[in-house]
């Protein structure tokens, strides 16, 4: 079994998390425990479930052909007690393709045998692929290094000028004062304090507020002034429509004897052609 795996992180880290027993035990499907027993051997505990078989292999790993952070070579047996034992190696090569991205490539050999033998290559086959890509997919996604955030359009990283909130701090000691050339920036110091006086004072009567200065609002009722306190602003109280003049066509009734009144009007109207035509006639 071959194959190769893109990783986005330096070489570096790749070899070491092929060497850190953590790193292992996070990525291999059904792993329960991985530990060093040396320099360049390891011993593992997996579940494995091939088909309607299932069973925990007791394995041990050795390590030969070492070439950090290049290649090596991997070698080992488990063994599943009644369902069979299993042994084989890998030859695992990297291939460093940029700063943070490393090429993996691995070249793979097993031989199984008990029960698990019985089960048949192609089922053990397709298994093993499985097993492998899932192992690699959780080891690139542990030791892969996530991209540096693009700047958006719009910020200060791109080149857009900068936003208000972005604008760094006046020096110590420096106050903030209006533009020339505008209404507020060309008024005297005076001049802009009563205005924001006055401003601040409508604000607080908006509010319903005791105005600066703590004295009510000032109304002018029948040309006499009075201090009451100005009625806090509100929604319009809605005026009720004026009511319509009573018509005499309202104390008439809907129906007579369970009949409209169109039926008995017309009624009435066809009784008098009827009398018409017989004493005219």
């Amino acid at each position: 079994m071959t194959g190769e795996r893109r990783i986005e992180a330096p070489r570096e880290t790749v070899w070491e998390g092929l060497n850190d027993p953590e790193v292992l035990r996070a990525a291999i499907p059904g792993c329960e425990s991985v530990e060093r027993t040396g320099d360049d051997s390891f011993q593992a505990r997996v579940a494995v479930k091939i088909g309607p078989m299932a069973a925990k292999f007791t394995g041990k790993v050795q390590l030969t052909n070492i070439n950090p952070p290049v290649s090596y070579t991997i070698g080992g047996e488990g063994n599943g007690g009644a369902m069979g034992f299993a042994k084989g190696g890998a030859d695992v090569a990297l291939e460093e393709q940029g700063p943070t991205t490393t090429l993996l490539r691995y070249n793979a050999k097993a031989q199984v045998g008990g029960k698990m033998a019985q089960l048949g290559a192609r089922l053990i086959d397709s298994t093993a692929k499985q097993m492998a890509d899932q192992f690699f997919d959780r080891f690139a996604a542990i030791v892969s290094t996530p991209p540096e955030a693009a700047p958006t359009p719009g910020s200060a990283a791109a080149g857009a000028p900068p936003r208000p909130s972005q604008e760094p701090d006046l020096p110590p000691g420096a106050v903030p004062t209006p533009a020339r050339g505008t209404e507020v920036g060309d008024a005297a110091p005076v001049e802009r304090l009563g205005a924001a006086t006055l401003i601040g004072a409508g604000l607080a009567e908006h509010a319903g507020e005791t105005p600066p200065g703590g004295k009510p609002a000032t109304l002018q009722t029948g040309g006499h002034t009075s201090h009451e306190r100005a009625p806090k602003r509100g929604y319009a109280t809605p005026v009720a429509a004026p009511s319509p003049g009573l018509s005499i066509f309202q104390l008439l009734p809907a129906e007579i004897m369970g009949l409209p009144l169109l039926f008995w009007g017309g009624s009435a109207v066809f009784l008098v052609i009827l009398f018409l035509l017989f004493v005219l006639g």
